[in-house]
């Protein structure tokens, strides 16, 4: 008899009764979209939409049925509603500009100059480590080889932290000049 008392009040706006009649039905009606979505968010906006749309149509609630198969139904409903509107955003209309546009996109994948000459720069680039001393060249091939922070090589050589930045520009500027003199 509670329920329905709730209900007559909100349906004359009483804002106390539809906070009843959400705190009451709130579980019943997230934990069937939460079952039916199995997704946590959709199941609560559609929870959240469900207690709007029935709180807008209040008036129009037949209290032949249940309140709580009432909610179910609109839930149902903005489900529906939904996976409709999901699905029509999978298909975009593309107008035959665009179409053209996607077609005339550059193709960014190397060619096999563009490979050979990759190659040689990195065949002449070694060949210029190899001319500095062992300690530069290890932390050249760490940072720049194997993509090492600063702190995993000083970690690996067991160095200060600064001490390995030092080392590491001093090798590069060396490095520089190296291949500055080359050509």
């Amino acid at each position: 008899m509670e329920i329905r008392q709730h209900i007559e009040k909100a349906k004359n706006g009483d804002q106390v009764a539809f906070t009843f009649l959400l705190d009451h039905y709130w579980n019943e009606v997230y934990g069937f979209m939460l079952k039916r979505t199995e997704n946590e968010t959709d199941a609560e906006d559609i929870t959240i939409e469900t207690f709007s749309k029935a709180f807008d149509k209040i008036a129009k609630y037949n209290p032949e049925f249940q309140f709580n198969t009432w909610l179910i139904a609109i839930a149902k409903n903005v489900h529906i509603d939904l996976l409709r509107k999901k699905k029509s955003a999978l298909f975009i209309d593309i107008t035959d500009e665009e179409d053209q546009q996607a077609y005339n996109v550059a193709d960014t994948t190397p060619s096999a100059e563009d490979e050979l000459i990759a190659k040689q720069n990195l065949s002449s680039l070694l060949e210029c480590i190899k001319q500095l001393k062992p300690a530069y060249q290890e932390v050249i091939q760490l940072r720049f080889f194997q993509e090492l922070s600063y702190q995993e090589i000083a970690d690996q050589l067991n160095e200060p932290l600064n001490n390995v930045k030092v080392k590491l520009l001093r090798a590069k500027k060396l490095l520089a000049e190296i291949i500055e003199n080359k050509r």
